[in-house]
């Protein structure tokens, strides 16, 4: 049995929009949320034409010239803009008739081409029951004809299956969301052994120990530590109304202070030219959709969203540097970033 997509009802008025207006064929991306017994599509967003397209609404007249590098950057920079619980969770095209045989293989290869983008960027990896799927949505812009299908992003072999697209008003309405605020004090020491153009791949080091403690964090809801049970069990609906509180904020994210006896290392003393400091706050958001929603399903958005955010933030703050680092040039400084608050 396929899996079945819930989506927000707006986005039907929308992809009819986009089959009127550009021709022959316009992609774009699905945002959402998934989970073990659902998934949901609460946004399409369409790939924002290159400057030479801008002046028409045309689009190049084959699917082999679809550019999957500008395809891969709008995914990137729609995934950093994302809160946390929420992710690329396919893509759609609209094509006329003459295109939608081979629309299907264009958006395989799309989806697994930002798959392998998304992944590079990601401190965290994937649970082992995490689903996997990702939705490939065509749909014909003569008879506005629905094909959803998925693919497994974790097998590059995989086939299309087949899944039910249902559109669903005020979707996301009643979803939960969950604050917290976690303070960071990373420090980052710039290796002067290291080969020169190297400093990425010291920050990427010391974000990567970062993001481990955060994944091992402990996460206290209302005061208590909660096992696996339903996020919303014993919290008090709001009065006169059906619903439960919709948002969450008290919530403290416990770090290890040392690592404990089963992962001890041996001790090193390296020689270092210089180190970076972040000081400050992350301030994090996440959504989680309403259908009995486990803590583990909220935990697990949480830390996604603090990982993604300081990498994110990271990679704006040094990307001159990175880029400006010359084979000659030694990173000999000391750079201290204080009292940042990342919204």
């Amino acid at each position: 049995m396929g899996r079945t997509y819930y989506v927000e009802e707006d986005i039907g008025q929308y992809l009819s929009d986009l089959s009127t207006k550009f021709k022959p064929y316009v992609t774009g991306l699905l945002i959402g949320q998934c989970s073990s017994q659902r998934d949901y599509i609460i946004r399409a967003v369409r790939t924002p034409p290159k400057e030479e397209q801008k002046e028409g609404n045309t689009s190049p007249s084959k699917l082999e010239s679809i550019d999957e590098e500008w395809i891969n950057a709008h995914a990137s920079q729609v995934s950093r803009m994302l809160p946390g619980g929420l992710l690329v969770l396919g893509v759609f095209i609209i094509a006329t008739p003459e295109l939608s045989k081979d629309s299907q293989n264009a958006l395989r290869k799309i989806i697994f081409s930002i798959e392998k983008s998304l992944t590079k960027r990601r401190l965290w990896k994937p649970a082992e029951e995490e689903v996997s799927d990702r939705a490939a949505l065509q749909v014909c812009s003569a008879t506005k004809k629905i094909v959803c299908r998925t693919y497994d992003v974790q097998d590059p072999k995989s086939s299309a299956k087949p899944a039910d697209w249902k559109y669903q008003s005020a979707l996301s309405a009643s979803w939960l969301s969950l604050d917290c605020t976690v303070n960071v004090n990373i420090h980052i020491p710039l290796l002067a052994t290291s080969p020169n153009h190297d400093l990425e791949k010291n920050i990427k080091n010391g974000l990567n120990r970062w993001s481990k403690q955060i994944e091992d964090s402990i996460f206290l809801i209302n005061g208590q530590i909660k096992d696996d049970t339903e996020l919303l069990e014993g919290q008090k609906k709001l009065r006169g109304n059906t619903q439960y509180s919709t948002q969450i904020s008290d919530i403290k994210v416990l770090t290890q202070l040392s690592q404990g006896s089963s992962h001890r290392s041996t001790a090193t003393v390296q020689v270092c030219s210089g180190s970076i400091n972040l000081k400050g706050a992350v301030k994090c958001r996440a959504y989680v959709h309403n259908n009995k929603p486990k803590v583990k399903e909220a935990v697990q958005a949480l830390k996604r969203d603090i990982i993604n955010t300081l990498n994110d933030r990271c990679e704006i703050l040094f990307e001159d540097l990175i880029i400006n680092e010359g084979p000659h040039k030694k990173t000999s400084f000391s750079m201290i970033v204080n009292s940042l608050i990342f919204l």
